[in-house]
């Protein structure tokens, strides 16, 4: 009687088992490609809202953290980011998370704190959470599942949020209100719109890896002069002429592919129009998520990946703010129109800050570095991030190579000199090694 009691109990037990299982491979798998819908979500707000480009690194930054830290409390194979970034908490699970799916969770959680965190979240991320989670019991996941993962997410979210406000950005409305100093050497808003300088104390925040926003200075701009011997001068004739009347088609059409200028305006004669355009830091996430697509990265890793190059776009565009508001030197489309020709346009609207150095040379070399580390020196891929703007694709073979001409655009735009670019790629560099040393270093 007692076997044949222990064999029910071992039958049972397998039929359990051998249920489970069909039961776990039967149900649903999220991909790359959900973490790249969110984001790219979040770009269609930042649009809406015009979200400046340091500011959208930091909403990207924060919202990844909150995807990676449930993925890091369920897969081993990913480390939490305690003890790697600064001041970040060691936010422990739930004790009533239970019946969750870990990925549904980190996406929730992702949207739950861009929903917080950017001006019109609060109503624009709802509506796509909403249709999201529609979506998720057409494919499989239960009500159950669903309510489970979206209470575990909103536990993390809250946690990221309460280290997000602890950043000191909250502070900088109480600063001074920012205004040009009126030499001849430095920056002053710029037409069309002749906007305001944006986020002059972004250097003031806690970064994410830095010791200090300081912690990678570059050398000093060429110094600014009017003598026609002068090296600025030589350097204010280059960008007339080759960021200008000497512009060939396929220049035009990198700095066009690289603009990502979220303040440009239309002049319609009574009124100006805001056009719609990413951040530089929305276009590199956006490869972030071709190249995980690509390479079938899996979910786990490839909220890591996200994760990581939004943070070194906020280190990175710390540290090209600082030098920015320190050197403030004044930008081509000023001095070229003062000082050689009075009626010179550059190629692209020039940006609201002052010229040296350049961001999307910084933030793109940071980017490019990141990207690299995981992915290897060659990977060939197309970039069509911007082909719903009307931009067509463009192939690379490498990370770096993009990053390259990301930073010549500017000068090919006319709204960067040369030694912008090349220092900022530099510091741009340094950036993403210390990140990447920083991150990796400790897994």
């Amino acid at each position: 009687m007692r076997k044949k009691a222990l064999l029910l109990i071992v039958l049972f037990t397998a039929t359990v088992l051998s249920n489970s299982c069909r039961k776990n491979q039967t149900q649903p798998v999220l991909t790359s490609s959900d973490i790249s819908k969110v984001v790219n979500q979040m770009s269609v707000i930042m649009i809406h809202d015009i979200t400046n480009p340091p500011l959208a690194a930091r909403f990207f930054s924060y919202t990844c953290l909150a995807g990676y830290e449930i993925v890091s409390e369920n897969d081993k194979t990913e480390k939490s980011m305690h003890g790697i970034l600064n001041e970040y908490p060691d936010i422990k699970k739930p004790s009533f998370a239970n019946g969750y799916n870990y990925q549904l969770s980190a996406l929730i959680a992702m949207m739950e704190t861009a929903g917080k965190m950017q001006p019109s979240g609060s109503s624009l991320m709802v509506t796509y959470e909403q249709t999201f989670l529609d979506s998720c019991r057409k494919i499989g996941f239960t009500d159950e599942v669903i309510d489970s993962s979206k209470h575990y997410a909103q536990a993390i979210s809250k946690k990221i949020l309460a280290y997000a406000k602890k950043d000191r950005y909250n502070r900088i409305s109480n600063y001074t209100r920012y205004t040009p100093l009126g030499k001849d050497s430095t920056w002053y808003p710029t037409p069309p719109a002749y906007m305001a300088p944006v986020e002059p104390y972004f250097n003031t925040i806690r970064p994410f890896t830095l010791d200090s926003a300081s912690q990678f200075k570059v050398s000093r701009p060429i110094q600014f002069s009017t003598d026609k011997r002068s090296e600025f001068y030589k350097y204010m004739l280059r960008c007339y002429k080759l960021g200008g009347s000497e512009l060939t088609p396929e220049h035009r059409t990198i700095a066009a592919f690289w603009d990502c200028n979220p303040f440009a305006v239309q002049d319609n004669g009574h009124m100006l129009i805001g056009l719609k355009k990413i951040s530089p830091g929305a276009h590199w996430l956006g490869i972030t998520g071709i190249v995980c697509k690509q390479t079938k990265t899996g979910f786990s890793k490839a909220m890591e990946i996200h994760t990581v190059v939004s943070m070194g776009l906020m280190d990175s565009f710390m540290c090209c703010w600082d030098e920015k508001y320190r050197s403030n030197r004044i930008r081509p489309e000023t001095a070229i129109r003062k000082y050689i020709d009075p009626n010179w346009r550059p190629l692209l609207q020039t940006p609201p800050f002052p010229e040296y150095l350049s961001g999307h040379s910084c933030i793109s070399s940071t980017s490019a570095v990141i990207l690299t580390s995981y992915f290897g020196d060659n990977l060939h891929y197309t970039d069509n991030v911007e082909e719903k703007y009307g931009l067509p694709p463009r192939s690379f073979t490498s990370f770096k190579q993009a990053a390259a001409e990301a930073g010549m655009s500017r000068f090919w735009g006319g709204i960067h000199f040369e030694d912008a670019i090349n220092s900022g790629m530099k510091q741009g560099t340094q950036v993403g090694e210390w990140v990447v040393n920083k991150v990796k270093g400790h897994k």
